[in-house]
């Protein structure tokens, strides 16, 4: 069981809302059905997913046991960058889903990671998200790190929490930049018109949290751009949301850009190339680099 004392920047928030942040690593739906089973006790009482909670609530969250794993096995070949008894970093093609879900219920990465971890994955996610610490979207590449033991996932899921992982993307962006670099801080949330995507139009306010990108410009090419861009918060889709809100949006986001590209792009051409963090074992930081996909190095060659 644990224990998470509600600060004044939470109060009048829904207690899903408010487990949500605490437990990064947690849907918010699971996390309803925590509450909903009587998991979550609100100052020693069960607790309600629309409770609004007050400054000083001391909230214990009893997590069950994970179930056996439902996702299955896949032999699907993997790019390991990094592989040890308590975690393992892949490069994440473009395509792949991280995790399965409505829709991607197989050939996900969880698939191919039970079969070449043989099933040690760390239960903590889920039947469904075994070991999933963070996500990349479908069309992203590149460096994501999966955990192996509970007590890895516990130290990841903190880090991230915490802001301590380092995360550094490549990106290539529409459009001739008048900075060769600059910090991008909004608040992003849901938009007010479509639910499927984020956005930092004022409509979100209240609802929307800080989100901070720092870009810097590597290389123009013409009227296209490589750009690296360090991550200081992690907010769903907050790159392309900021690209896109700067006027430099992603080439081949057609979510939040234009479609297509002058090299007829099937995805948005978004890396994370540079992932660092402490490793839970043995307290050192480590680093690690997913070289730049064919599809962006072609463009930057060009």
């Amino acid at each position: 069981m644990t224990v998470h004392v509600a600060t004044e920047d939470f109060r009048g928030k829904r207690l899903d809302r408010f487990l949500q942040a605490e437990l990064p690593g947690h849907s918010r739906v699971s996390l309803q059905k925590l509450i909903e089973q009587g998991d979550v006790l609100v100052n020693g009482k069960p607790g309600k997913p629309s409770y609004k909670v007050h400054t000083g609530d001391k909230i214990s969250v009893e997590i069950p046991p994970p179930r056996p794993l439902e996702a299955r096995p896949e032999e699907i070949p993997l790019d390991v960058l990094y592989e040890d008894n308590d975690l393992i970093v892949v490069n994440k093609p473009a395509g792949m889903v991280v995790h399965p879900a409505a829709g991607n219920t197989e050939h996900t990465l969880v698939n191919a990671l039970l079969h070449h971890c043989r099933g040690k994955l760390a239960g903590i996610g889920g039947v469904q998200r075994p070991g999933i610490v963070h996500r990349l979207d479908k069309g992203t590449t590149g460096c994501l790190v999966v955990a192996k033991t509970d007590t890895a996932h516990q130290s990841l899921v903190a880090q991230f929490k915490a802001r301590g992982i380092k995360k550094i993307y490549r990106a290539v962006c529409w459009g001739n930049f008048t900075k060769n670099s600059g910090a991008i801080e909004t608040t992003i949330g849901r938009s007010a018109h479509d639910r499927k995507k984020m956005s930092t139009n004022p409509a979100t306010a209240g609802r929307g949290r800080t989100a901070l990108t720092d870009y810097r410009v590597l290389k123009q090419l013409g009227e296209l751009a490589l750009v690296e861009l360090t991550l200081h918060t992690g907010r769903t889709h907050q790159i392309r949301v900021h690209m896109a809100h700067i006027g430099h949006p992603i080439v081949g986001d057609a979510v939040y850009g234009r479609a297509g590209s002058p090299f007829s792009v099937a995805r948005p051409l978004l890396h994370a190339y540079r992932l660092g963090f402490t490793h839970p074992r043995t307290g050192k930081f480590v680093e690690f680099e997913a070289p730049i996909p064919k599809d962006m190095s072609k463009i930057c060659q060009s």
